[in-house]
């Protein structure tokens, strides 16, 4: 695949192989309302259909799930550098095939936080973070690369890239979060009379377990507290996944957002090496400052000015 380092090629192997993987495993998601047991409507979290099956938010899950998918598995191939060198073309269609499917789904994201797994605050906020930083770092290397500053478009496309990943991490973190909530002290958050009868099936069932939704007066708004224990009812497995949402976005999107700047102060060879080819590039294009042209810490910032390792000459 032309990986120089070996652990360049590990690293791919890993974190390439995750997001291949997520995406195939929730392309059935795609048969949004379906009666098949894997379509969204049936494989997502309990008490999550209620909310996405009707108005904006079913137009926001139809076009979040339609546009990430596709570009989980489009974005892979611009990492593998026998594609770079060899196939120019289809990298650069593909990665503005990719910006657009990010974005939208972007858009899809912003639509559907105020319900996403309850959409508390914290929850909202995360999914408005993730959304900005991923959507400036896909705008920042579109400016870079259109620049010919290649170091930096390879910078700010690894951000965005890891960034969007944040996803895949949150569902581990939230998982083991929601196991370790249920074995600890009482936890529980709040569900709507509607929500838990989208889970419990009959009037009757819900009743039962929440009289607060057959009290006088009462409606699907209503909201009843639920205890948060994984692996017990399914209303309570959605009341733990709920409670560990908002802090796993967080987490997850803090180890993406540290990991990728520790892999990137760790590779300084490779950004000066695409250092040097962007200056030849500018130079050929007349771009000036060659070496500069781009968003770098000596032009906009008061790093010492950068020198090439040759001069080329523009003729």
């Amino acid at each position: 695949m032309g990986f120089q380092k070996s652990y360049n090629l590990s690293l791919f192997i890993i974190f390439a192989g995750a997001i291949v993987g997520f995406s195939l495993a929730r392309l059935s998601y795609l048969n949004i309302s379906g009666s098949a047991s894997s379509s969204f409507a049936n494989g997502a979290a309990p008490g999550e259909w209620y909310r996405y099956s009707q108005g904006i938010y079913r137009v926001g899950i139809t076009i979040h799930l339609a546009t990430i998918l596709p570009a989980g598995l489009l974005m892979i191939w611009q990492f593998i550098p026998v594609i770079r060198h060899n196939f120019l073309m289809f990298h650069r269609v593909n990665g503005y095939l990719v910006i657009t499917l990010v974005i939208i789904g972007n858009v899809g994201a912003l639509m559907i936080a105020r319900r996403a797994f309850g959409g508390s605050l914290s929850t909202q906020a995360g999914v408005g973070l993730l959304v900005i930083v991923s959507t400036v770092s896909i705008a920042l290397a579109y400016y870079n690369i259109k620049r010919l500053q290649i170091d930096q478009h390879r910078a700010w496309m690894l951000r965005a890239m890891f960034y969007l990943g944040t996803i895949i991490t949150l569902r581990l973190i939230m998982i083991l979060s929601a196991l370790i909530s249920s074995k600890m002290s009482y936890y529980a958050s709040t569900m709507t009379c509607g929500e838990l009868l989208s889970i419990l099936d009959t009037t009757q069932e819900v009743n039962s377990f929440y009289p607060q939704c057959g009290q006088p007066g009462s409606t699907l708004d209503t909201l009843v507290i639920v205890q948060a224990r994984f692996g017990s009812q399914p209303e309570q497995i959605a009341s733990a996944l709920r409670l560990s949402f908002g802090m796993a976005l967080w987490m997850a999107l803090f180890l993406h957002a540290t990991g990728v700047e520790i892999y990137l102060n760790l590779t300084p060879r490779e950004s000066n090496r695409l250092r040097q080819v962007s200056y030849e590039k500018q130079m050929e294009k007349g771009l000036s400052p060659a070496g500069s042209a781009g968003l770098t810490s000596d032009r906009w910032g008061d790093a010492e000015p950068w020198r090439p390792l040759r001069n080329v000459t523009n003729q």
